[in-house]
């Protein structure tokens, strides 16, 4: 594919999220003298407790079943580089395109959607009495991603959370229902949700994390499924997607085999995915005419995309995922007993309020308290709370 030669970083293009022009803090601050808005952004994203927690919180296989798979740390990590890669390129701003990958799973609960599924469904069935009118909302991660940088970090004496600019707090709302949107437009003034009352797009930085996500765990989900022994090479071969890589691969190297053959062929199918998404953007950028920010947020679809053609295969991919890897029966028990354990510790600590840290949760519901303290939970202390509190053994 004819891909142009990297832009330097200092190189931003018109329509890309300048640090001069950002939207501001939620709190007035002096700016840094050495650091733009967006560079302290990800550098106190770094430094968060929900950060470090990251290491501990599941992907697809739980933290304690080995220590080679990846976790929602390393995957950010894995979204964050690529999105730098395609950034640079594409003259966008690559400070704030590390901020939002690096926080887009910060409200992630412990073990990974079926976590996220469990806390949903516990609290939009709790007891009016503890839920006041909350709990009608249940629990969504990319919310709850934002919630922890505007409220739940605890590090500074002026303000609560991180006070992140808009510009990393947008794309660090992937997505959002309606219903949640309006209630937050209702109470935050800084528009962050507006989008997804009144339409439009988020930034080209913030479409960018979204679309690298997604190459991200797609490529990373073959190899842990793989070394997992959950998926075979040949298996994965059968994807049309993937077999063009590995047949690519084994052209140049005949004798190729085995975790070298499989990560050579990961390897070609990220890069090419990676110039596809850098062409097929380059040339929406040019079609739209957007000559900044706000142009891009008055569009009604995305910008940053793969060609239709590679649209397509990443889908079957997916799916392909979904049947033989989330959907097999040895992640299904697995995720099933994770789930109960959500479940049931969401019940215990409604129940059992003296479980909780002291001061956890001031003045908020009693739903909206356990969900925070449970989505902020990493797999093993999830685990040990829920063997403490229930006298149940479901992680020998």
């Amino acid at each position: 594919m004819a891909v142009e030669a990297p832009t330097s970083a200092h190189e931003l293009a018109s329509f890309a999220c300048w640090p001069e022009r950002s939207r501001g803090r939620r709190f007035a601050e002096a700016d840094a003298p050495t650091r733009s808005v967006f560079q302290r952004d990800r550098d106190r994203i770094i430094h968060s407790t929900a950060f470090r927690r990251l290491v501990y919180k599941t992907q697809v296989f739980l933290n304690h079943e080995g220590d080679l798979f990846r976790t929602r740390l390393t995957h950010s990590l894995e979204v964050a580089q690529l999105g730098r890669s395609v950034a640079r390129t594409l003259g966008l701003n690559e400070d704030l395109v590390e901020a939002i990958a690096l926080a887009h799973d910060l409200g992630h609960t412990p073990f990974g959607h079926a976590g996220q599924d469990a806390l949903n469904a516990s609290m939009k069935s709790a007891r009016p009495e503890f839920a006041a009118d909350d709990g009608q909302w249940g629990f969504e991660h990319n919310l709850q991603s934002l919630r922890v940088v505007d409220a739940l970090e605890e590090r500074y004496p002026a303000f609560d959370g991180l006070n992140l600019t808009f510009e990393t707090r947008e794309g660090i709302l992937k997505h959002c229902s309606r219903a949640n949107a309006e209630r937050l437009l209702s109470s935050d003034h800084s528009g962050v949700a507006a989008r997804f009352v009144h339409g439009g797009s988020p930034s080209l930085e913030a479409q960018l994390c979204n679309l690298a996500d997604e190459i991200a765990y797609n490529a990373h989900d073959i190899d842990d499924g793989v070394r997992s022994g959950l998926l075979s090479i040949d298996q994965v071969a059968e994807v049309p997607l993937f077999a063009r890589y590995r047949h690519q691969a084994l052209a140049a190297h005949p004798q190729l085999q085995g975790r070298r053959l499989l990560f050579e062929s990961i390897r070609l199918m990220l890069s090419d995915q990676v110039y596809d998404v850098i062409d097929t953007t380059r040339a929406r950028i040019r079609a739209s005419g957007v000559r900044s920010p706000d142009d891009v947020r008055a569009l009604t679809a995305p910008l940053v995309a793969f060609s239709p053609d590679m649209k397509t295969e990443s889908q079957v991919l997916k799916s392909f995922l979904l049947r033989n890897l989330y959907r097999h029966p040895q992640v299904m028990e697995t995720t099933e007993r994770a789930a109960r354990v959500v479940s049931e510790l969401f019940t215990l600590y409604l129940d059992q309020p003296q479980e909780l840290p002291p001061g956890q949760g001031s003045g908020q519901s009693g739903a909206r308290v356990v969900a925070d303290y449970i989505a902020g939970m990493t797999d093993r202390f999830a685990i040990r709370e829920h063997q403490r509190l229930s006298g149940t053994v479901l992680f020998p």
